[in-house]
């Protein structure tokens, strides 16, 4: 064998992966390295493979950010729920002093009634006293 032949046997026995092919130059000796055909099924397999995944970390990067975006809003609006019910608290206190305000003054205006009545009847009695005395 030539030393050139032998060379490339040698190089082509050590690389099991590559196939060598002579390039289509005439005037050069160089080795064109080329790629069998599982090899170039896999390479498209990983890259499919890598844009998938890549794909599916963004699904979960916007699933996270989503829950994390309804989680805020739950936040949010159980702190508007309970200034809701603060507010609500302290109306129904107003409401309920101003009704106890209101039926206190009923009940003094109730009271004042009854005393003049009393009055009245008192001194209805004490006519009714005297018209029967001079009655007498």
């Amino acid at each position: 064998m030539s030393f050139l032949t032998e060379s490339v046997a040698r190089r082509m026995a050590l690389t099991s992966r590559i196939v060598w092919v002579q390039a289509p130059r005439q005037f050069s000796t160089s080795i064109a390295a080329r790629k069998t055909m599982t090899e170039s099924a896999k390479d498209t397999i990983k890259t499919v493979d890598r844009k998938v995944s890549d794909k599916l970390v963004d699904g979960i990067n916007l699933g996270a950010k989503a829950a994390e975006s309804v989680t805020g809003k739950a936040t949010e609006a159980n702190y508007k729920a309970a200034g809701s019910a603060q507010e609500i608290r302290g109306k129904m206190k107003a409401n309920s002093e101003e009704l106890a305000g209101r039926a206190k003054g009923a009940a003094k205006e109730a009271e004042g009634t009854i005393k003049e009545t009393e009055g009245a009847i008192k001194g209805a009695a004490k006519d009714a006293e005297g018209k029967a005395k001079s009655a007498l």
